[in-house]
């Protein structure tokens, strides 16, 4: 509310306007009636209070930030079932506490709890999917779930726009969890992991159970070759930057997720700045990340993950930078430019996944998709800053999310080729270059395959086709 002028003022003095100074309404605020409950209204998010609103996001995205470094280095420390038990019970518990928080303070701290745990659970179920599935089916069952993502997305949208009520809305977008708790008894730990820490007999059980689930019959030669990895060792981060190449690839990669992320928020945020109905530009946005995923199963297949990355990364970059020259009275033009950046930045997100996990060492896989999921999630917080240039100069933000990406795609060049190509254990495998299939593969029995390791002699399991 305005300050009242002083006594002393005359007439002129007010009507010429010139006591415009404000003071906080220290009577409280008034609210529309018949307005559903909601986090503005309930805590007071408006005038001086009013930043808090973005502050929550902030601290929703430091939550992010944290939880991919931490559950990164867990998921190596306890194994990839025990991380992803931990992170659904922390979802569970936490989501549906936040329904019933009595101040925003409280609210605020809930949501970097699970913030935290979707991080990691972003990084440690591809860890373990990667590790069950062969090189020809990895991309499907990584673009399944980044998909199923993107439907959750939109089926939250239609749940908002059904329940008005914010804390109805938190139990009804957050229950579902609960019904996860059959994965303690169907989840399976990695058979990779769990060779690469020396417990061969639980690895025999994870594979035999899944042959059994699957009608497949395995011969007791086949898993005598299974034994544990004389050459393993624990990994550190440490490790990421410590070994040649194991280095050039981490610092590549942390660049690629750094600026996929700025390009994808970036868009997603200024989704109200392109002239058309935000609700369905939103919905738009929502939709066209389903084909974006889908899409990265032909063209990893066909072009290889290096140059999908990469085309993926110099193709958003150029729609960011393409926009900047379209008049803003086109705003069809600018919206349908901004959907294929948008397709190329969800794809490009999903190729990173499958790409970063098949390149990273088991030893230290969860650990080097923690340390980039840390470097997206960095983007992530920097992005509505970025989005401040553009009070200064209009197209410095399209700018930055245009060229970055394309900087980033030209490095992939430098990444080796991972496509059909067995996964590495250990860092010395890395550092040896990579390896094709060796000729004293024990032949495929019903769907699976068991390779020996070159380094050592010891058979560990290459791919499993179930």
């Amino acid at each position: 509310m305005f300050r009242p002028p002083p006594d002393s003022a005359s007439l002129e003095d007010i009507l010429s306007h010139r006591f415009r100074e404000t003071q906080p309404c220290e009577a409280g605020w008034d609210y529309p009636e018949n307005k559903p409950p909601s986090l503005k209204n309930e805590f007071d998010l408006v005038c001086e209070r009013k930043p808090l609103k973005e502050t929550a996001q902030a601290v929703f995205m430091a939550g992010l930030l944290v939880g991919a470094f931490a559950f990164g280095s867990l998921c190596d420390w306890i194994g990839r079932r025990a991380a992803i038990l931990v992170q659904l019970l922390v979802i569970a518990v936490t989501s549906l506490a936040t329904a019933f928080v009595p101040s925003f303070e409280l609210y605020v701290a809930l949501r970097f709890a699970v913030a935290t745990a979707v991080s990691g659970f972003a990084l440690c179920h591809v860890t373990l999917l990667t590790e069950w599935v062969g090189p020809s089916h990895r991309t499907r069952a990584v673009v399944l779930t980044q998909s199923a993502f993107s439907v959750g997305t939109m089926v939250l949208a239609g749940l908002a726009y059904g329940i008005r009520s914010w804390r109805l809305l938190q139990v009804a977008g957050s229950a579902p969890v609960c019904l996860l708790f059959f994965y303690y008894w169907a989840l399976p730990e990695s058979a990779r992991w769990l060779l690469a820490k020396g417990r061969v007999e639980e690895a025999k059980q994870v594979i035999q159970k899944a042959a059994s689930v699957n009608r497949r019959k395995l011969s007791p030669a086949l898993l005598s070759q299974l034994v544990p990895e004389k050459t393993a060792s624990s990994g550190n981060t440490l490790d990421l930057l410590r070994r040649p190449q194991l280095r050039k690839m981490t610092l590549i990669l942390l660049c690629v997720w750094f600026v996929d992320s700025l390009g994808y928020y970036g868009l997603s945020l200024q989704v109200g700045d392109f002239g058309l109905d935000i609700y369905l530009t939103q919905l738009i946005f929502g939709a066209i990340e389903v084909p974006a995923r889908y899409s990265t199963i032909f063209l990893t297949q066909r072009f290889g993950r290096k140059w999908s990355q990469s085309g993926t990364l110099i193709l958003g970059g150029l729609m960011c930078i393409a926009i900047i020259f379209v008049p803003t009275d086109l705003p069809v033009v600018v919206t349908a430019l901004a959907v294929v950046g948008k397709f190329a930045t969800a794809a490009g997100f999903t190729i990173s996944y499958v790409y970063s996990a098949e390149l990273f060492p088991t030893i230290i896989r969860p650990t080097g998709l923690g340390l980039v999921g840390v470097s997206s999630r960095t983007a992530g917080i920097l992005t509505p800053l970025v989005l401040l240039l553009g009070e200064y100069q209009a197209y410095l933000p399209m700018l930055l999310y245009g060229s970055l990406p394309i900087g980033a795609g030209l490095l992939c060049a430098l990444l080796p080729e991972t496509r059909d190509q067995p996964l590495q254990d250990t860092i010395g495998d890395l550092e040896q270059g990579p390896r094709r299939r060796s000729p004293r593969s024990v032949p495929s029995e019903k769907g699976v395959e068991a390779t020996q390791t070159s380094s050592s002699g010891a058979a560990s399991v290459s791919s499993t086709y179930l």
